[in-house]
């Protein structure tokens, strides 16, 4: 089975949240169990020369963008046994950053969208199933669908991945119009239009065989009102087709045992003795009081509404006088920027405010506090209570979205359970669900150890998750058994003369990236 799995960005060489890590680590996984999953994402000027200089020039096109021709290239490179293609042009893909204005986008991923179909024929690789991620390449779909006179086409089936929904790439109906360049039967209100636009999640969703979300619990929030951000009734329509999976987490990326980041590497054997050494040099490192026994929170998150910081507002007079530490790393609203600041300010011995992104920073919180705090309005999958988990730091979520597929709440009673959770969203419910949680930590550390135990065994990686993506594109494509490997015959042996002429003649040429411009 072959996927091609097309995405805006991907690790390493271009992330900004989520989707970037999915998209590096999902096909790998995918390979690793028998698939011939490929990666093909825009060839942006910021991603690291290093990436560059070892990508291989392939091929490059014309391709029609309604009244105009564009250059469109596409280069190559393998990384971790993955195959990489990298789209080339410098008109879109030359700024610093993968995003820009809504209306600049919605044109330079309309082209990634038509290049990916454009350039299959180029490459040598005639995927089964294309997977689609977030509106960026919404339209592959939909130009699929006007691909249909081409045999080269049939038969290729698509899977519309949402990982936010929120996010639509909407715009003005003429100006997708006159960029797409096809018939104005797409732009009915049953298709592309909506509300007198034109938005491209919504048309990757239509025309797509198959929608996917990144959890079971988020695939059924959208088809309601509350969660549907407007496109609920179309995802009701279309429930049968809706898959939920969660995303994985990488094992080689997040692991308390190897990672070269943090200050003590640990494992759910020895975590009791060793995971504490890594808060004491943590507190050290932030100037707050150096203290084993104070339960400390860790906040790594964009500063949003979305991700419940309402909440965290309202609560910190409270927090603060509770006997925690709080340690926040990330950036966002200003006001919340502000917020923090002035805590960190008024209570430095309890907060440790760093309003700024650092992996570097984000490993060592994961490993040295004792919970971590995710009270999200609304959360697709989240990645950061998982890889919380996965080093012994016990998540305290709203059960919304993925938070409520992953984090089985502690029962008392049974002792299962891997972190503490709240249902409804206020405040007084999570200051009570986090003041239980500190009263567990303080008073029962045999429970609480055990709860840590229970959250560090648990399977997040990628190869659960690739399972079910694959059971997915299976019952898709009705591809079902392996294809049987064929018996290579020994070949003859040479005589010793040819020997050198034969290693010669197939030695390996060095193959140079070209650089091309746009035309």
């Amino acid at each position: 089975m072959k996927i091609l799995y097309a995405s805006s960005e991907a690790a390493p060489f271009v992330k900004t949240g989520g989707l970037g890590d999915v998209a590096g680590s999902l096909p790998s996984a995918l390979r690793e169990k028998g698939v011939d999953a490929r990666v093909i994402l825009p060839l942006y000027r910021c991603i690291p020369q290093q990436y560059k200089e070892k990508m291989t020039y392939l091929n490059h096109i014309y391709i029609d963008m309604a009244w105009r021709k564009q250059y469109c290239g596409v280069f190559s490179l393998e990384m971790d046994g993955t195959i990489f293609y990298f789209v080339d042009n410098e008109y879109y893909f030359n700024g610093d950053k993968p995003y820009d204005y809504i209306h600049l986008d919605c044109e330079k991923f309309l082209f990634f969208s038509k290049a990916v179909l454009s350039l299959l024929p180029t490459l040598d690789f005639r995927p089964d199933v294309i997977n689609c991620n977030d509106w960026q390449t919404g339209a592959i779909p939909v130009f699929l669908d006007t691909f249909q006179d081409n045999p080269f086409y049939r038969g290729i089936k698509t899977v519309m991945t949402v990982h936010n929904l929120k996010f639509q790439g909407r715009w003005d109906m003429e100006k997708i119009k006159d960029v797409m360049g096809i018939s104005d039967y797409y732009f009915t209100n049953d298709k592309l239009e909506y509300h007198k636009d034109a938005n491209l999640l919504k048309g990757g969703m239509v025309y797509a065989d198959r929608i996917s979300t990144v959890s079971e619990s988020y695939a059924g929030e959208i088809t309601t009102e509350e969660y549907g951000e407007g496109l609920n009734g179309l995802l009701w329509a279309r429930r049968d087709s809706l898959t939920g999976i969660v995303n994985g987490i990488s094992y080689k990326e997040w692991d308390a045992e190897t990672d070269p980041m943090i200050y003590k590497n640990y494992s759910v054997k020895d975590f009791r003795e060793n995971k504490k050494l890594n808060k004491l040099a943590l507190q050290e490192q932030l100037n707050i009081p150096v203290d084993e026994n104070k339960f400390m929170i860790g906040i790594v998150s964009r500063l949003t509404d979305q991700k419940g910081f309402d909440l965290v507002a309202g609560a910190l007079e409270s927090l603060i006088e509770g006997g925690c530490q709080i340690v926040i790393l990330g950036t966002g609203d200003e006001n919340y920027e502000n917020l923090f600041r002035h805590y960190a300010w008024k209570a430095p011995e309890v907060v440790s405010a760093n309003i700024y992104f650092s992996n570097d920073l984000s490993h060592k919180i994961y490993a040295a506090c004792d919970a971590f705090l995710m009270p999200s309005r609304f959360e697709p999958c989240g990645l950061s209570q998982i890889i919380s988990m996965r080093y012994g730091t016990l998540p305290i979520v709203r059960e919304t979205g993925g938070l409520k597929d992953t984090v089985e709440p502690y029962n008392e009673y049974t002792g299962e359970g891997v972190g503490f959770s709240f249902a409804n969203y206020n405040v007084s419910d999570m200051v009570y669900v986090i003041n239980y949680a500190m009263d567990i930590y303080y008073n029962r550390r045999d429970d609480w150890n055990k709860i840590v135990e229970n959250a560090m065994k648990r399977d997040f990686s990628w190869a659960v998750s690739a399972d079910k993506y694959i059971a997915m594109y299976r019952e898709l494509t009705g591809i079902y058994d392996e294809p049987v490997k064929e018996e290579k015959k020994p070949a003859p042996k040479k005589k010793p003369a040819a020997k050198k002429a034969a290693a010669e003649k197939n030695a390996p040429k060095k193959t140079v990236a070209k650089k091309t411009r746009t035309k």
